[in-house]
């Protein structure tokens, strides 16, 4: 198994002004790819202990391969989770009524995950997750390693670490935050719930 980087569905400058090129180019050339070469180089040492060719301290090798991985993991997750900035960019279909199921309405789920996102402790992520039944939960996650709850999986992600914006609004990320919200691509996130 390894583990590739996969390709951005647009130009690097599509996301702008929300997003500036420059800082696509770092997040996803630079960032996205060291998760996927720390992941399988972390394969690699494990392939090779388990064949006997070299002595490993598997609780750091693991730790390595599930930070590398849930990096990779989120950051696929997060490119096609964006689109072109839209005003008045909301949630239809399947997601938004899900949504106004689960949390009363689109404006009370885009306040818990703002707040999500803004409070996340040091380098993290906001995730609106589902369960096998469908519902719906907003989880922070700090760093990689601390993904999710077992057996949730995360459909819409916001990257909150600073590499994903503090080129552009520096130590505000309570507004990158707030103009992300003009970017979600909610026909991916309806397609993944």
């Amino acid at each position: 198994m390894r583990y590739e980087l996969p390709a951005l569905p647009y130009s690097y400058e599509e996301l702008e002004p929300v997003i500036s090129a420059e800082i696509m180019r770092l997040h996803h050339d630079i960032h996205h790819a060291g998760y996927v070469k720390g992941a399988n180089t972390a394969l690699e040492k494990l392939e090779k202990a388990r064949k006997g060719e070299m002595q490993i301290n598997t609780r750091e090798v693991l730790r390595d391969l599930s930070f590398n991985v849930n990096g990779h993991v989120l950051h696929s997750i997060f490119w096609p989770n964006m689109k072109s900035r839209e005003e008045n960019n909301k949630p239809g279909s399947n997601i938004g009524d899900a949504i106004d199921k689960n949390f009363g309405s689109f404006e009370a789920f885009k306040k818990e995950f703002s707040a999500a996102a803004k409070s996340v402790e040091g380098s993290g992520w906001a995730t609106l997750s589902k369960d096998k039944d469908g519902n719906l939960f907003v989880l922070g996650i700090e760093k990689h390693n601390l993904m999710h709850i077992a057996g949730y999986e995360p459909i819409l992600v916001l990257d909150v670490w600073e590499h994903a914006y503090y080129l552009q609004y520096k130590n505000k990320r309570a507004d990158y935050v707030e103009q992300w919200w003009s970017i979600v691509n909610w026909e991916d996130v309806d397609r993944r719930y």
